[in-house]
């Protein structure tokens, strides 16, 4: 299970024409807690932004489902409403869900979208579609954890 933060980052940006221009632009982190999903952002964008820059806002992105397209240069919000029959009542109940898609237009995400969830077996109805001002996504990977290292491999790396 992923926990979703969306964080506005400050910064002047470096326009076509020469001038500097100060912008707020929402990245998106998948960490455990504020603390890590600020710390996170910060080590993300560092090497991309020159000069100060500031984390304004931090909040929780209530987020069902990712679905990743390298062909795609946008995020779109994507509301699903999924459809399951009250067996006691016979009734149609529907419940929602905001999914994040990566393409290129409205029309791929929605082809994104229907792709992932093609191996499921629930029912659903796509309800909107919106495109976000998300620059980018950094999922939590596992391999870039770094490692505790023990007291006598700390002192066996200094006598090298």
């Amino acid at each position: 299970m992923h926990n979703w933060f969306e964080c506005k980052v400050s910064y002047d940006k470096m326009l076509e024409n020469g001038m500097q221009k100060k912008v707020t632009e929402p990245y998106l982190v998948d960490a455990l807690s504020f603390t890590e999903a600020e710390a996170r952002i910060i080590e993300e964008i560092r090497p991309f932004i020159t000069g100060e820059f500031t984390v304004t806002d931090i909040k929780r992105a209530r987020l069902s489902e990712l679905f990743f397209n390298e062909n795609g240069d946008r995020f779109y919000r994507i509301k699903v409403q999924f459809i399951t029959l009250d067996e006691k009542s016979g009734a149609e109940k529907k419940t929602a869900a905001q999914m994040l898609a990566q393409a290129s237009t409205l029309k791929e995400a929605i082809a994104v979208l229907e792709e992932g969830m093609k191996g499921t077996m629930a029912d659903y109805v796509i309800a909107s579609v919106t495109e976000t001002q998300i620059i980018d996504v950094f999922a939590f990977n596992a391999t870039r954890v770094p490692t505790v290292k023990s007291e006598e491999e700390l002192l066996a790396e200094e006598k090298q």
